[in-house]
């Protein structure tokens, strides 16, 4: 009895200011709460009220009141006024985002360094391992004091979980009950110990494979999972949060070498005897590259199975051996750690590459030690010390530009229709004087799509006067794409119909094992053959067809200068196959009227940008044929030269 009433004294001291005791009491789950502590005024003094910053403390608390661990707790709070992140206590935000940071529309916490929250039974109630405290504090828009800026919602984002409608808590804060959802159900096997491992596009296991007092060695394996994902030139980032440094690498390298961190800073003073003229990095967030091809056999730097590829890391559907990446790092540590069972992953992992998907990471997740084979040979699996699993998934926000776009053209109508206006981006010194960012691109030529888009206007005047289309002031800007890719409608007869796709590169890199994918939501069952790409129906995505090219012509090679560079337009990197279809697996298909365009279009993983609409049929020409012959008549005497 003298423990329950110690245990319910506690748990009203810490949630007094937040909830009330009986709704704590009634919580038989996990009771979130947010408490807004105070804020004040922050410069400059603004004219307008919506837009005058305060600053705002806060504080979450996650109390799990049930019979069951909360492993890898998140917890979602909905802010709602422009929030401004500055620091936050005891958690990372889930997204791979590092502080400061807009959290307006709300955001994920998720626990570091406690990131179970275990129950009262399991602790015989130490509040310490049952519940964590969240301080906040940031910067919040347009709510003067003594207004409170509450957040809209407040939940455990863990899967299996329901929450209820968020309390009021008077007018300062709100909270939330989450408990089980017995209707929950989940295919992947639990472990008491370890949290399962989770399914993405793409995970990075964290494995240390050797541990010491002051340093241990880290295994780190970066896993590609989508049949349309791919990275070039992949950059690793995270965050260290206890003041690591790296001393050595194997299969990757920092993308800068830095020490001054240790040298003038609490590190050097720490490992008085190492030599830092050696030490590879010692900043709090480090860039890691992968190496060259080169480098695979060097004995210092490589060895290591899966390194040393450039930064390609490929989707599995069109090489399994090469959608993995691996490298090995030793990591110093730094007091209280000194233990060589204090161990302990980086926090806020990003990875990205050259016109690639976008990916948001996780944060990591303690799981099962990976087994590794016995380097003895002996038919035996050894465990690492410990693992992390950090899982990421393509992503795109709506204000982020595409890195890719596509032009339509047809056998029935003389006009092509090019990528849209500004579709990877409008330059940001134009202003709107130069050129229109929100006029629609205008239809040109055939040949037209073969030189650079500064080379176009002559052209487009010329075509917009022939066929009668206004020429608007100013003109629309261009796509500003890397790379573009024309869909050309070429047949279409009673048992069939065909399409030519040619691929551009506009820019200054290469595209070495490039691929391309094209959804077509009613024309896909009737996919036959390609003709100059390897292509086939690509399992478990949809009506989509996966093309790359043919061996010896898989190198989508930059933009170079023209045969005479004073007086000719650069020239495209440039591949080209036709596409054949059968219409027998769909009858009623309408190949004309826009069943015989793609509805989605991929280069390396990136969706590209699709124009708003298709070639009309409506103006068809009798001497049609020749003008869908042009662009690869164009392009064989290109060739040629």
């Amino acid at each position: 009895m003298a423990w329950h009433c110690y245990f319910i004294l506690t748990v009203i001291t810490i949630l007094l200011a937040t909830t009330s005791f009986s709704y704590a009491q009634e919580c038989n789950g996990v009771l979130l709460s947010y408490s807004y502590t105070t804020g004040e005024q922050l410069p400059p003094t603004v004219s307008d009220p919506a837009k005058q910053p305060y600053r705002f403390e806060s504080t979450v608390t996650l109390l799990n009141n049930g019979l069951d661990e909360v492993k890898s707790w998140k917890a979602f709070v909905e802010f709602k006024h422009n929030e401004y992140l500055v620091s936050a206590t005891g958690v990372v935000l889930a997204d791979g985002t590092t502080l400061p940071a807009a959290v307006g529309n709300g955001t994920v916490f998720a626990g570091y360094p406690q990131a179970d929250l275990k129950t009262a039974v399991q602790t015989a109630g130490d509040l310490t391992q049952m519940q964590v405290q969240i301080d906040l504090v940031g910067t919040v828009f347009g709510v003067a004091p003594p207004a409170v800026p509450l957040p809209s919602s407040i939940k455990l984002a863990n899967d299996g979980f329901k929450c209820a409608s968020t309390n009021d808590q008077g007018g300062s804060g709100i909270s939330a009950c989450c408990t089980k959802d017995p209707k929950f159900k989940t295919n992947i096997t639990m472990n008491d110990k370890f949290t399962p491992r989770q399914s993405g596009d793409l995970t990075i296991m964290y494995d240390v494979i050797r541990t010491y007092d002051t340093s241990y060695w880290a295994e780190v394996t970066i896993a590609n999972h989508n049949r349309l994902g791919r990275l070039d030139n992949w950059k690793l980032s995270w965050d260290w949060i206890n003041d690591e440094f790296i001393n050595a690498m194997r299969g990757a390298y920092p993308s800068v070498v830095d020490v001054s961190d240790c040298v003038f800073g609490k590190k050097g003073s720490q490992y008085k005897d190492l030599d830092l003229s050696n030490v590879l990095n010692c900043q709090k967030r480090p860039t890691i590259i992968d190496l060259p091809l080169t480098k695979f056999n060097d004995t210092d730097l490589g060895k290591i199975p899966f390194c040393c590829r450039n930064g390609t890391i490929l989707p599995p559907s069109m090489d399994l051996s090469k959608s993995v990446s691996r490298f090995h790092m030793q990591v110093y540590k730094m007091p209280p750690n000194l233990n060589r069972s204090d161990l302990s992953p980086p926090q806020n992992w990003q990875i990205n590459g050259t016109l690639n998907p976008t990916y948001k990471c996780g944060p990591p997740v303690r799981v099962s030690p990976t087994l590794n084979p016995d380097p003895s040979g002996i038919p035996s699996s050894k465990a690492v010390m410990a693992s992390w699993q950090v899982v990421c998934n393509i992503t795109k926000a709506k204000q982020i530009a595409s890195k890719c776009c596509v032009s339509f053209s047809a056998y029935y109508n003389e006009s092509a229709i090019p990528c849209k206006t500004c579709a990877c981006g409008c330059p940001s010194n134009n202003i709107g004087r130069t050129c229109s960012a929100t006029k629609p691109a205008m239809w040109l030529p055939p040949d037209a799509l073969l030189v650079p888009f500064e080379n176009r206007s002559t052209k487009a005047i010329a075509w917009a006067n022939l066929k009668h289309r206004p020429v608007p002031n100013p003109m629309p800007c261009g796509d500003n794409c890397g790379v573009s890719i024309n869909w050309h409608l070429n047949t279409d007869y009673a048992k069939g119909w065909s399409a030519r796709i040619t691929l551009f590169n506009w820019g200054d890199t290469n595209f070495a094992d490039w691929f391309a994918a094209v959804q077509m939501d009613k024309a896909g069952p009737g996919f036959e053959k390609m003709y100059s790409f390897n292509a086939t129906s690509l399992q478990g995505v949809k009506n989509t067809i996966f093309m790359q090219g043919l061996p010896g012509l898989n190198y989508l090679v930059a933009e170079v200068d023209g045969s005479n560079p004073l007086k000719d337009p650069r020239v495209p990197g440039k591949q080209q196959s036709v596409i054949s279809f059968t219409k027998k697996p769909t009858p009623g298909i309408n190949v004309a009227h826009g069943d015989g365009f793609p509805t989605k279009v991929f280069f390396n993983g990136e969706e590209c940008s699709l124009p708003s609409v298709i070639p009309s049929s409506g103006s068809r020409k009798v001497f049609s044929w020749a003008t869908s012959m042009l662009l690869t008549l164009v392009l064989i005497i290109l060739k040629q030269q």
